[in-house]
């Protein structure tokens, strides 16, 4: 009798388990590819390409900005007198001597000179910040990041601003450089003698403007300081945005970002051969707009490039970067 009952429930407890279990080849996800599959080919093409960056800034009142040294060599300061008004030519207030020829160094006509950045007769670098100005009236302002500093620091002559819900876009004229300036001085005065004190007695009145004491300029961080057109009505404290064209390449031959694999100059894609197989070639990398990046060398332009780009090993795979939007 016993084995009339237990042997229909061995037979349940065995089609019980056969039903839990998948029978054949694990399954898998048929939305999702193994890494590393081509999805699609794409071959290079030509096209005009322009990079930008964009930066938050805003509308200020006599903003400082940086002179810089044109050369490397000693600099040696001028005693730049306080201005009676706005100053309509160039100021010159230092001069950088290399090889015994002087390089001088002038703000430019609307700005008053607010300090020295450095030790008079010291040795300065070219393009490092000596001396500090005031630009007199409305300018747009625009804080810098690190990132973006290397970017855009050989490529100012491109500029664009507009106004939140005012003028714009217009071109924008750099002043000086977009450098982090330390607190600027302004030597003092040499104390009268008697004969010059004697010679003030005559014109007490005209000198006293001249005799007020500058204030020299404050400490700022990276930003970058520009004029609009003189028929741009401007509002102290109003929002803008600027932007930056970094780079620009005629007729560049490129590829789609998610072709590359790389970092800072340097990449890799996948070149499909004749019978399917793919080749890992080294590439340098220029501008990238976001969607396609440049190959200054690598390729020719008649290869076929697989869709995703190689698997780089963990510790190169820094370069997702390169391929990022570097505008807005």
């Amino acid at each position: 009798m016993r084995k009339i009952v237990l042997a229909p429930l061995c037979a349940l407890v065995t089609v019980s388990v056969a039903a839990c279990s998948p029978s054949g080849p694990d399954q898998t996800n048929p939305e999702l590819a193994p890494r590393g599959t081509a999805m699609t080919k794409v071959k290079p093409t030509r096209q005009d390409l322009t990079t930008k960056i964009s930066i938050t800034g805003k509308v200020e009142m006599n903003p400082t900005f940086g002179l810089v040294a044109p050369v490397t060599g000693e600099v040696r300061y001028f005693d730049v007198p306080a201005p009676n008004g706005t100053p309509t030519r160039p100021i010159r207030v230092a001069t950088v001597w290399k090889d015994q020829t002087p390089n001088y160094v002038e703000a430019p006509p609307g700005s008053t000179f607010s300090g020295r950045l450095v030790d008079d007769k010291a040795t300065v670098t070219a393009g490092m910040p000596i001396a500090s100005a005031k630009h007199v009236g409305y300018a747009i302002v625009g804080d810098i990041d690190g990132q973006q500093a290397y970017k855009i620091n050989g490529a100012l002559t491109d500029v664009v601003v507009q106004i939140k819900n005012g003028p714009g876009p217009f071109p924008c004229t750099v002043l000086g450089t977009i450098a982090a300036l330390p607190q600027g001085t302004i030597p003092e005065k040499p104390p009268v003698t008697p004969d010059t004190k004697d010679d003030k007695k005559d014109q007490p009145q005209q000198t006293q403007p001249k005799d007020q004491p500058q204030q020299p300029s404050t400490s700022t961080g990276l930003r970058i300081v520009c004029t609009a057109p003189a028929d741009v009505q401007m509002i102290n404290g109003a929002s803008a945005s600027i932007e930056v064209t970094t780079g620009k390449s005629a007729q560049a031959l490129v590829v789609p970002v998610e072709a590359v694999a790389g970092a800072q100059g340097k990449g890799k894609v996948d070149v499909i051969a004749g019978d399917g197989s793919r080749r890992t070639t080294d590439v340098t990398l220029g501008l990238t707009d976001g969607k396609v990046i440049e190959v200054k060398s690598g390729l020719t332009g008649d290869e076929e490039l697989a869709v995703p780009g190689p698997n780089l090993p963990e510790g190169q795979q820094q370069g997702g970067d390169q391929t990022k939007p570097t505008g807005p």
